[in-house]
């Protein structure tokens, strides 16, 4: 299993660049690259002092922080990019390889988990996870020996062990690489904790590529058969045996076509609430059974700050396609959103129950 010091240097950021001048951005990155820290941390902070809330910039700057050993303060450039951008599963990750780098594994197994709830296809962070939860079974391993030595958990803790050598207790926070979405740019080099010499970040593996939806195939046309010539009155023969008719093709009723067009309805009717602002209406498409992950009135005050201190919020839904099982649904979609020059793409699945005439939501989830 590679080490989240390795996997980390795949991390990328599904930001476009839209609220970043390319050449700024660009500087900063080739200044990491080059090992120029100090000059690549001023950059960002005078590019902050201007556009203080912009997602990108303040990405580098964790970025730069970290590189610079000062992981406390990365820390809160991290947690503070996940509560203003919870869409987004990279700081999550980075955010996780800092609190590995203390020994906080149960706070970086959290921000993981958080990653893959965000982005439930983000390989880099299933791969971390991966990681922190072997260090604590290697953890617990060592604490059943401790309490009887007689236990049978030795050839399991020398097999956890060899996941974690001597070198690699020290895990790096590292970015590596641009999304599609971003303006193209030279890849910063991983950041690594401070070692008396510099690292030299290996190359970034590719990001992982969404897979493709499945393309409908027509059906194939059924051929009739030609008519049966007739033979001549002059030729006694045997009359030709009429041709079978084809099978017709059972036709299925279709019971649920009114409720996909329901669970249609449902899905634009939510996405213009969210789009308008309208809180009331939008908070009423949720169902009690949906569970943010935290409790219901902090999850709807977050969701309320976030709407409302957008000026403008542009979201288009195309690629719908609907499941539909008695009174459950799923929905899934290609959802582009914008608000304030942030543009983020992906796909993204509704999971919806019927109560009533009404269609809920119980669980959302995107991939980007």
């Amino acid at each position: 299993m590679p080490s989240i010091a390795r996997i980390i240097a795949a991390a990328c950021l599904s930001l476009t660049a839209a609220t970043v001048f390319a050449d700024e951005a660009a500087e900063v990155q080739k200044l990491l690259a080059a090992g120029k820290n100090p000059e690549a941390l001023q950059k960002a902070d005078q590019y902050l002092a201007g556009k203080p809330k912009d997602p990108m910039m303040r990405f580098l700057k964790g970025i730069s922080l970290s590189q610079a050993g000062r992981t406390t303060d990365a820390i809160s450039v991290f947690v503070k990019l996940t509560e203003d951008y919870p869409e987004l599963p990279e700081p999550f990750n980075n955010l996780a390889v800092l609190y590995a780098q203390q020994g906080q594994y149960d706070k970086s197994r959290n921000a993981l988990e958080m990653a893959i709830r965000t982005n439930p296809s983000y390989a880099t962070a299933y791969e971390n996870l991966g990681d922190v939860y072997a260090k604590l079974a290697s953890q617990a391993y060592s604490k059943a020996l401790q309490i009887d030595t007689k236990s049978n958990v030795a050839p399991k803790l020398a097999m956890i062990k060899d996941l974690f050598p001597r070198e690699r207790n020290s895990l790096i926070a590292s970015a590596g690489g641009t999304a599609a979405t971003m303006a193209p740019a030279p890849q910063p080099a991983r950041v690594a904790a401070p070692a008396p010499a510099p690292v030299v970040a290996p190359a970034p593996a590719p990001a992982p590529q969404p897979v493709p939806a499945p393309i409908a195939v027509p059906p194939k046309p059924v051929v009739k058969p030609a008519a049966p010539v007739a033979a001549p009155a002059v030729v006694a023969a045997a009359p030709a045996p009429e041709p079978k008719a084809p099978a017709k093709a059972e036709h299925k009723p279709e019971p649920t076509s009114g409720r996909e067009r329901e669970v249609d309805s449902t899905v634009r009717a939510w996405v213009s609430a969210w789009s308008k602002k309208d809180l009331n209406g939008y908070f009423s498409f949720y169902g009690k059974e949906f569970n943010p992950g935290k409790s219901r009135k902090a999850w709807e005050d977050e969701r309320r700050a976030r709407i409302m201190g957008k000026r403008n919020i542009s979201i288009k839904i195309s690629n719908m396609k609907i499941a539909v099982n008695g009174n459950k649904a799923s929905a899934t979609f290609r959802q582009d959103y914008r608000a304030d020059g942030l543009s983020i793409g992906g796909t993204k699945q509704l999971d919806l129950v019927r109560s009533g005439n009404t269609w809920l939501i119980v669980k959302e989830s995107s991939a980007s």
